[in-house]
């Protein structure tokens, strides 16, 4: 007997993956809230904006780190386009830096955690504390003098509390792919699930919005 396709979606509880996973993703973030083109009026402010300019300058990082590592270890020191690529991606790091720090101390005075938004508030904590670790094996990775200075000064501090054998600072080769593999991939899944719960539970109204809303 051959399946004939009738143009329906599966009934629930199909037995095909495909059905359970589009049913299970269908259920991740409202329907109209993926890409909303209406939000509300309380987020025509500032502080909402530095979000968007923290995964902006995310793009340029991840983007520029692309290109670093297109021409190998050490060609930014030698060569002019590489010393360009290398400043876009300090400076974007440093944007990114500034932009995060501004948008985590600004949601913190609002209570971002409010309305069941706790998982938000600390994905983008976590998305902050695996930033430094990112940025800090970058810094090791540089291949000059700079890096071996701060491996040196670093190696004491982390042997102190356990880590030493399995973050070896001394190490530029375990830096790099730390750097330029693991961190971002585990970064990335971060920052992918703080947006998606962003966009699950809608971005958080200011104080005073709830106490007109209660009374």
């Amino acid at each position: 007997m051959t399946a004939v396709d009738t143009g329906q979606p599966p009934a629930a509880g199909s037995t095909s993956w495909t059905a359970r996973l589009r049913e299970r993703i269908s259920h991740i973030v409202p329907s109209g809230q993926a890409l909303p083109d209406r939000q509300p009026v309380y987020m025509s402010s500032w502080i909402y904006v530095f979000g968007v300019l923290t995964l902006a300058a995310l793009v340029v990082v991840v983007a520029s780190g692309v290109l670093l590592a297109l021409g190998g270890v050490t060609w930014w020191h030698v060569s002019s386009l590489g010393r360009f690529i290398n400043s876009l991606h300090l400076w974007s790091v440093e944007l990114f830096f500034a932009f995060m720090v501004v948008h985590l101390w600004g949601k913190f005075w609002m209570a971002a955690w409010r309305g069941n938004r706790a998982l938000t508030w600390m994905t983008g904590v976590v998305a902050f504390l695996g930033s430094i670790g990112t940025a800090f094996t970058g810094y090791l990775s540089q291949a000059n003098f700079a890096s071996q200075w701060i491996s040196t000064q670093a190696k004491d501090g982390l042997n102190s509390v356990g880590v030493g054998a399995f973050f070896n600072v001394m190490n530029p080769a375990q830096m790099l792919l730390w750097h330029v593999v693991l961190l971002p991939l585990v970064l990335g899944v971060i920052v992918v699930l703080h947006v998606i719960l962003v966009r699950r539970h809608g971005i958080v109204p200011p104080i005073d919005a709830d106490e007109e809303t209660a009374s």
